[in-house]
Parts: structure tokens; C-alpha cells; sequence
């Protein structure tokens, strides 16, 4: 089994579902987020977005792989850093975009 970490903007709660089950049902331990305060308007402060961006870094290094959702080919700064973090460190990146999760909607083929 891989462990994969699942990197992406908190707007895309719908994508990172479906990836976290897509990922699961094919025997992968799957890290996600704990919670999408874009798409759940969840008010954090810059001291807890720090810290969330350093718990991620740590999801990173548990990880064999990231997976980037990363919709329309969107990356924003924080998920550009994590992907750098995560080439720096070894860890096989792969994109939603790239993804047959994207071709088709829903991974079921």
C-alpha cells in the first residue's frame, strides 16, 4: 500500500472527496485535509494557517506520493510550495488534471 497526501485548494472539497474514495477503493492510505475553509467558509487566523501549513508539510514526509487537485489546472501559492517541498524530499507527484478522475468525473471507468 502507498500513502498518498492529497495537495490542493480548500474550494475543491467535491474533487478531494472524490479522490480520497478513487485512491481508497484502489488500496491506498489516503491523508486529506482535516476540513476546507474555502469551501465551508471556516474563519481561521494567520497564526492556525501557518500551523496547518507546517501539519501538511509533516503529511508530506509520512507520504510516498502527493496527489494535487488541481482543477482547471489550478495551483495556488501554498499547494505550489508543497509540491516543491515534495520534489525537494523524494515524493512522486501526480495531478488531478493529468487524471482519468478528470477525463470522466468520477474515476468509474
Amino acid at each position: 500500500m502507498k500513502v498518498i497526501t492529497l495537495c490542493g485548494s480548500t474550494k475543491f472539497k467535491k474533487e478531494f472527496e472524490q479522490v480520497n474514495r478513487y485512491l481508497t477503493l484502489k488500496g491506498n492510505i489516503v491523508i486529506s485535509l482535516a476540513f476546507f475553509e474555502q469551501s465551508e467558509g471556516v474563519e481561521i487566523t494567520k497564526e492556525q494557517a501557518a500551523l496547518f501549513g507546517e501539519i501538511h508539510f509533516r503529511k508530506i514526509d509520512m507520504s510516498d506520493e502527493i496527489f494535487v487537485i488541481d482543477v482547471g489546472g489550478y495551483i495556488g501559492s501554498s499547494t505550489r510550495k508543497e509540491i516543491e517541498y515534495a520534489n525537494e524530499n523524494g515524493k512522486i507527484v501526480k495531478f488531478y488534471s493529468k487524471s482519468e478522475l478528470a477525463e470522466d468525473g468520477d474515476g468509474s471507468k
